[in-house]
């Protein structure tokens, strides 16, 4: 049963900064494990991380129909959560070709592709410089 369920053709990938998310989504009664650990566990009880990663199934009334499990690695709590949210959101699409217009106007299946700049030589940040002395 496990060897059927994560299967390559039943994968939502979500990134999000640094975070990549593979996510299944199993019929159940709405439970989330991500990386073997409960999700409420593993987000230290976040309403708001918790919010974000259900929001895809709440607007299509889903959320006591399947059972989220995610493998995530990278990144911090937040940019987790988030790419979470859009395996979500693209595996729902792949379960069901109308879910797609349902949920792009809520901005679910836009990958957010802002990710940290990188330092520069002669700064101290990617764009902080030393103080400017004139004299």
């Amino acid at each position: 049963m496990a060897e059927l369920i994560f299967q390559k053709n039943n994968i939502g990938l979500g990134k999000r900064k640094r975070a990549v998310a593979r996510v299944f989504l199993i019929p159940g009664e709405g439970n989330l494990i991500i990386n073997k650990v409960s999700g409420p566990q593993y987000l230290q009880y976040n309403n708001t991380y918790l919010n974000t990663i259900w929001s895809p199934l709440q607007v299509l009334n889903l959320e006591k129909q399947f059972d989220i499990v995610a493998l995530v690695n990278g990144g911090g709590l937040t940019g987790q959560a988030q790419s979470i949210q859009l395996g979500v959101a693209r595996q729902l699409c792949k379960m069901e070709k109308q879910n797609r217009a349902i949920l792009k106007p809520f901005g679910f299946l836009t990958r957010d592709s802002r990710i940290k700049e990188r330092k520069k030589y002669g700064l101290r940040k990617a764009r902080k410089a030393p103080q400017y002395s004139k004299r």
